[in-house]
């Protein structure tokens, strides 16, 4: 790196750690020669789109000329309806990513503190440090969120407390009583981000709903997204329902035009695909019970999960489990960059998916 580049360029850059993305099938084909491939490490719906988005984007191709609307006025509209908030409460965003940025350019300062799960959903840390804020990062307990010793990191210079439920590496997802309890030592001028992108899976019946802190007048910022069981991470969309102080701030710092077309016109024709979001979650379900019974079998320990991937030790080094697994045209996250150099992360797929990686898996294990 030239003298030139670290004189001038921001000084936090440099103390970033790059995102990792699950591997693309396409980059998969140019380096093994692979035809047959199948992909479940990004936690990708395996049924794909809606078709209700799908038939929306069709009959809005001829529409590609015209800018979007810079307020996403219908999508705010119907999204608030099926929250229960006023459309002053929504922000949607480039997918939930670009939301999580513009949040701390509006909010950090240099020298803030924020404060998240460790190993959570790495934008946090990635945003945050961007803004030169302190990152407060509290190890999980038994791959849950610690939330007693994340309140007890709160001082006067926090500013966001990022709870990812379910986590993002491991799935698990804390309770309503101990949301309930970590926000009652809050302070009221520290914002709570819940971030919920894989709420729709979540079947325990005591998972707390950010939504309702934010009924309660409590300053948290409830983020979900379209890419998980709505099938649409290839448009980018996500959005955030907050207090309309919030949203008002954020909009300062928002680029016009940020959300594209053909997403907010496939997100909103998702929404209202209830039959679709019903098939994701009985096939996650079903899935889920799959894999914990073959994983069982072959004497793996794995975190039960409210999302639609699972945490798995393959009591091996998992960066050879990956190798091995993409030889055979299966590609998964590895473990190792969340800090788990054992486990792997599958995202539950289709049954034909599920009964491949399982047999994969079980030769690799097995040699």
């Amino acid at each position: 790196m030239s003298d030139f580049i670290k004189k001038q360029a921001r000084a936090e850059i440099f103390d970033l750690k790059p995102y990792t993305p699950g591997k693309p099938i396409e980059e998969v084909k140019r380096e093994l020669g692979l035809e047959d491939i199948i992909k479940m490490a990004s936690n990708e719906n395996p049924l794909g789109p809606s078709p209700r988005a799908i038939e929306a984007l069709r009959d809005s191709l001829n529409m590609m000329h015209f800018y979007p609307d810079a307020n996403c006025y219908y999508l705010k509209q119907r999204l608030a309806s099926f929250l229960g908030v006023q459309d002053n409460q929504l922000l949607v965003g480039n997918g939930s990513d670009e939301l999580l940025k513009l949040l701390v350019e509006t909010f950090i300062n240099r020298g803030d503190e924020v404060i998240f799960g460790l190993p959570s959903f790495s934008e946090y840390e990635f945003t945050a440090t961007i803004m030169g804020a302190k990152c407060i990062a509290v190890p999980l307990i038994d791959f849950r969120h610690d939330l007693t010793a994340m309140a007890a990191a709160i001082n006067d210079k926090t500013k966001i407390i990022y709870l990812c439920n379910p986590n993002n590496p491991t799935g698990a997802a804390v309770s309503r009583a101990e949301a309930d309890e970590f926000m009652a030592r809050v302070p009221d001028d520290v914002i709570v981000v819940f971030d919920e992108a894989y709420f729709e899976y979540v079947e325990c019946p005591d998972f707390p709903n950010g939504m309702d802190y934010l009924q309660q007048g409590r300053n948290v910022i409830v983020s979900r997204t379209f890419s998980k069981i709505y099938g649409l991470a290839g448009l980018r969309i996500g959005y955030m329902a907050t207090a309309p102080e919030i949203v008002a701030a954020v909009e300062r710092v928002t680029e016009p035009f940020n959300v594209n077309l053909l997403a907010q016109i496939a997100a909103l024709a998702a929404l209202d695909d209830n039959d679709h979001v019903e098939a994701s979650q009985k096939l996650n379900s079903e899935g889920k019970a799959y894999l914990y019974k073959e994983f069982e079998k072959m004497g793996l320990k794995y975190v039960p999960t409210e999302a639609n991937y699972i945490f798995v030790d393959t009591s091996r080094d998992c960066q050879e489990v990956f190798k091995q697994l993409m030889l055979k045209g299966v590609i998964i996250r590895t473990g190792d960059i969340f800090g788990y150099p054992t486990y792997i992360r599958v995202t539950v797929g289709s049954p034909s998916e599920n009964q491949r990686f399982i047999k994969a898996l079980q030769d690799i294990l097995e040699a």
